[in-house]
């Protein structure tokens, strides 16, 4: 009988390590090292015959000078979800690997046996967690007809390729990622050394036979993918799935993407027959209020190519505690505690004896410079307890010396305030450099400095 193999694998970088050590070699974390079995009777030939179907496009590889290779224009695959398209950079390209994750309940395996079902081509779905019976009873809830979409609940790598084998589909769909295991290895499912290597399995078979692969996969308590950073590394694509389950919105998010940009958002509604794409985000993004309140102001923010009205909240209060709190949801806190320093040394406002609360509504994360001018405008009208009209508009980066600096693309921001119906938009004079302002319905102020800012509306 041969002697079982086993080695040492890190659950935070993947590495791993013939003996067990208190630090990790690669990554230097603290007590991730487990001790997994690694040795099998070898199958692999076996496994490679599966993973090249009846029309393979795997030959030998040889060196050719860059000048020769063909320019060929990829075919994408179209969904019905526009937002998923955008995402993506137009839709599913053939042979990728698209890594899905999210907080559990949040609507992964809603989303993709959605897409699944609704979209015009065959399609595998590979439930890991769920029995047929169980994806059929979702199925019906979500009202999708599908002819070409077929069911297989499975854990096992050799099984799913040989039944993809005789199938031939062109997206592959898998339910999810840490479910699966290898006759590869003895480790159990979820483990490092699986998703490892049942991620380059699906990264052969998709590469092999031009499939594309889409795997739904599971997240730690900390928020980031469970398994190897190795998982995100192969993978063309990351898209992360965010929201709060006592919330009916979703933000589908692009992390990574070989084929498109990484800044692109979507966002759903989740119904009870499914997730609806929200086409109009800026309308669900500005809260419905019937007068006007203090600590509350617009932005004009960018996310990839998509243009978006968001509402500001500050909530400034005196300190009862002796240390003032700071608290930001949806901002970086970094920024935030930035621009009070600004606001106090440039203004001279006491925001260091006080409670600051900063709020982005709609549940979403904005990483956008040009929201700073919102932010310190709802942070003011919050101190000085005076409303900003709803119709009023701001798009602008604070510098650290109290300066308006001017932001990208803001004909754009400024077309979407005025297809809302805003009146007037704050921006920074080195914005009006060769812009038109007489196209546009609503009025254009700029400013260079936050003391003007503040004349303007509070003084």
């Amino acid at each position: 009988m041969a002697k079982v193999k086993t080695a040492f694998f890190c659950t935070n970088c993947g590495s791993s390590s013939p003996k067990w050590q208190g630090q990790c070699p690669s990554c230097h974390e603290w007590n991730t090292l487990h001790e997994e079995v690694i040795s099998k009777e070898s199958k692999e030939d076996n496994i490679k015959k599966l993973w090249r179907g009846k029309n393979s496009k795997r030959t030998v590889s040889k060196p050719k000078k860059l000048s020769d290779i063909q320019k060929n224009a990829i075919s994408r695959i179209k969904t019905p979800d526009e937002e998923f398209n955008r995402i993506l950079g137009g839709g599913i390209v053939p042979g990728s690997l698209v890594l899905i994750g999210g907080e559990p309940g949040i609507g992964k395996s809603t989303l993709m046996l959605q897409i699944a079902l609704s979209i015009p081509e065959k399609v595998l779905y590979v439930s890991g967690e769920e029995s047929e019976q169980q994806v059929k009873m979702r199925a019906v809830r979500i009202l999708k007809k599908a002819s070409d979409c077929y069911i297989l609940s499975e854990t096992n790598t050799e099984n799913i390729f040989r039944q993809a084998s005789e199938l031939e589909p062109s997206i592959l769909v898998v339910d999810s990622i840490q479910t699966l295991s290898s006759p590869l290895i003895e480790s159990m499912p979820g483990s490092v050394s699986q998703v490892r290597e049942c991620a380059g399995e699906l990264q052969r078979y998709a590469k092999d036979n031009d499939v594309a692969v889409i795997l739904i996969g599971h997240i730690t308590k900390e928020g980031g993918i469970a398994g190897p950073k190795l998982l995100e590394h192969i993978v063309d694509t990351v898209l992360q799935f965010e929201g709060d389950r006592h919330h009916t919105y979703r933000i589908l998010r692009s992390l990574k993407n070989r084929f498109g940009s990484t800044d692109e958002l979507g966002i759903y509604e989740m119904q009870a027959t499914g997730l609806r794409e929200v086409s109009n985000p800026s309308e669900l993004l500005l809260s419905q209020k019937e007068e006007d309140l203090s600590g509350s102001a617009i932005s004009a923010t960018l996310e990839g190519a998509r243009p978006l009205l968001i509402e500001t909240q500050a909530l400034v209060t005196r300190a009862v505690y002796g240390t003032p709190q700071r608290s930001a949801t949806g901002f970086d806190l970094r920024r935030l505690s930035m621009l009070l320093a600004v606001l106090e040394k440039r203004g001279n406002f006491p925001f260091g004896l006080n409670d600051v609360f900063l709020n982005i509504a709609g549940g979403i994360r904005i990483e956008d410079p040009a929201l700073d001018l919102a932010i310190i405008t709802a942070l003011i009208s919050s101190l000085e307890n005076v409303a900003v009209p709803s119709k009023y508009c701001f798009a602008g980066e604070v510098g650290l010396s109290g300066e308006i600096r001017a932001v990208n693309r803001i004909d754009q921001r400024i077309q979407e305030a005025d297809r809302l119906g805003f009146e007037i938009m704050f921006i920074s004079k080195y914005n009006l450099k060769g812009l038109d302002i007489s196209k546009y319905k609503l009025k254009i102020v700029s400013f260079t400095k936050v003391e003007e800012l503040y004349e303007r509306l509070f003084g």
